[in-house]
């Protein structure tokens, strides 16, 4: 072998040591701040980290917001639409945008959990970054897709152990904590994808104009609207609203409107301890029928198995 390629050799082995005991250090981090299996919420806004010490036999179904989630140990799967995203130790994956989702982790044990770190964005915090990132604009973006995976560096590991170490000290927390998270955000937006979540914070842009059509969704999902309409709200035309908004989203706009309001009744029947026909009226159906039809397909149940499912869940664990 050259000298050359030995050397490339050489320095590609000791970055996958690095690596590894980068996201080893990591794990460690997240066991302490999470002792037991579940989510937890940190003082640092935005910051969550998860431990699960088994896996799933069935998928868990969740409205997740825009975020970026870290795995230091394990893996999983998140389904978006007709989109399957598988990822493991060492990668990220993010959704730029709020969606309906459905997970499931698939490589945990009592002996080594599944452990991540996730973080909420902020679109307007993303749209700053990028400023700085691109002062002479955004590359063009071709491709697009609900979830993005993305294998992670030394650096962006390292930096999330810091965000974890923050969370010792309150002074920290609050000072330092937010320094952390901007430097995470602003090496994903220097990676491969970087173009890709630097585009949905730009005004202007047709990611952006989807976006914004998924705010007016979510504030006004028992609301009823045609797609020409909502495309006309953000100046775009239909066919082009529509091809940008499933390649961002993984499904159509009506789709997307009745993930939010099936979510939303699953809510208030559980939270609010509402009933299946309230739930129903109160998220924008107007048949019963058809909102229970609706409620078994995309959770697996109806609803008012499903909600006592959950309740049972809730008090065994």
């Amino acid at each position: 072998m050259k000298k050359g390629s030995q050397r490339r050799l050489s320095t590609l082995m000791e970055s996958k040591e690095s690596l590894a005991a980068e996201t080893a250090r990591l794990a460690s981090l997240i066991s302490t701040h999470a002792p037991y299996d579940g989510t937890f919420g940190k003082r640092i806004p935005s910051l969550s980290v998860s431990r699960y010490s088994q896996v799933n036999e069935n998928s868990v179904n969740s409205f997740d917001l825009p975020s970026m989630l870290i795995v230091a140990q394990g893996a999983k799967t998140v389904t978006v639409g007709q989109e399957v995203y598988r990822f493991h130790q060492s990668q990220i994956l993010m959704l730029p945008v709020a969606l309906p989702i459905a997970l499931k982790v698939t490589q945990a044990s009592h002996r080594e959990p599944y452990l991540s770190v996730k973080l909420v964005l902020d679109p307007h915090k993303i749209a700053e970054l990028a400023l700085r990132v691109y002062p002479k604009g955004v590359p063009a973006v071709t491709k697009w897709s609900a979830g993005i995976i993305l294998d992670a560096d030394v650096g962006m590991i390292s930096t999330a152990s810091r965000l974890l170490n923050c969370l010792t000290n309150t002074s920290d927390a609050e000072l330092l904590g937010p320094l952390a998270m901007d430097e995470i955000l602003i090496r994903v937006l220097r990676s491969p994808i970087g173009a890709r979540i630097a585009e949905l914070g730009f005004p202007g842009s047709e990611a952006n104009r989807v976006t914004r059509a998924i705010t007016w969704l979510r504030d006004h999902y028992s609301d009823q609207i045609k797609v020409a309409e909502l495309a006309d709200m953000v100046h775009m035309s239909e066919s082009t609203f529509r091809v940008h908004f499933k390649s961002i989203t993984s499904m159509s706009p009506l789709q997307y409107q009745k993930a939010l309001r099936l979510h939303e009744a699953r809510r208030l029947m559980l939270s609010e301890i509402m009933d299946a026909t309230t739930a129903c009226y109160q998220v924008g159906y107007v048949s019963p029928s058809q909102f229970s039809r609706d409620y078994s397909r995309f959770f697996g149940s109806p609803p008012r198995r499903d909600v006592i499912g959950l309740r049972q869940q809730v008090t065994s664990g």
